[in-house]
This record gives structure tokens, C-alpha cells and sequence, in this order.
């Protein structure tokens, strides 16, 4: 039993701190966000910080059980608000000019297998916020 409950309490830290440092990594390496940002938005560096402040927020309060369950809600929109760079990376065949080149297939399955993942992750954590303190 107790084992169940380490492995869910690593479940959940693991998302805090994953988005914690992702979150971080967009104030580290803008470069690497600023072109998978869809040309359609105005502004990619200020959706860029808005992204990395979001993350680091969320992160933080997925790791504190007062605030875990709003905290994985908001990753949900957020994953959900992701889609379209997703898409956008998609269409410019995987690969930024000077940057990120991956096979397509890459792509494809960051959108339509690990994505849905993070969301149903995310949707977990929220349901169980009270697995430990």
C-alpha cells in the first residue's frame, strides 16, 4: 500500500516540477520557442513569457495540495491552448530554420499521442489532489 502512494505522490511532483522547469527553460531559451510560435499570433515573445509564466505558476501550484487541483485544471487549458504550435509545427514540415528538425512522424505523435498524455495526466491530478499532504 504504501508503495501505491509513493508512486502516486512522485506522480504528482513529477508534473509540478516538469512544468516548473519547462516553464523556467522559456525564460533560458526563448530561441527555441519564438519559431514554433504560429505566425497568426502578433506578439511571440510576449506569448512566450505569458507561456513560461503560466508554467512555472501552474508548476508550483500543482507541488502545494491547497492550490494542486485549480493548479492541473489550468494545465489542461493551457495544453489545450498549446494545440495550435502544435499544429504549426506540423505544417512547416518539423523543422525550424536553424533550430528544431525532427522526422514528421515525431510531430505528429507530440500531438496526437503524447499530448493527450499530458492532458489526461494533468486531468488525473486534478481529480486526486489529496493523495498526500
Amino acid at each position: 500500500m504504501k508503495k501505491k502512494i509513493w508512486l502516486k505522490k512522485m506522480i504528482i511532483q513529477g508534473m509540478g516540477y516538469f512544468y516548473l522547469v519547462a516553464g523556467m527553460n522559456h525564460f533560458i531559451s526563448p530561441d527555441f520557442y519564438l519559431p514554433l510560435i504560429p505566425p497568426f499570433f502578433s506578439n511571440g515573445e510576449l506569448i512566450n513569457i505569458l507561456a513560461g509564466i503560466a508554467e512555472v505558476l501552474l508548476g508550483l501550484g500543482i507541488l502545494f495540495y491547497p492550490t494542486r487541483s485549480r493548479a492541473a485544471w489550468g494545465v489542461v487549458l493551457m495544453l489545450v491552448a498549446f494545440i495550435p504550435s502544435h499544429v504549426y509545427f506540423i505544417q512547416i514540415n518539423t523543422c525550424v530554420e536553424g533550430g528544431l528538425c525532427v522526422p514528421e512522424w515525431i510531430g505528429w505523435g507530440r500531438l496526437i499521442v503524447i499530448h493527450p498524455i499530458l492532458i489526461y495526466w494533468a486531468i488525473w491530478v486534478a481529480k486526486n489532489p489529496k493523495i498526500y499532504g
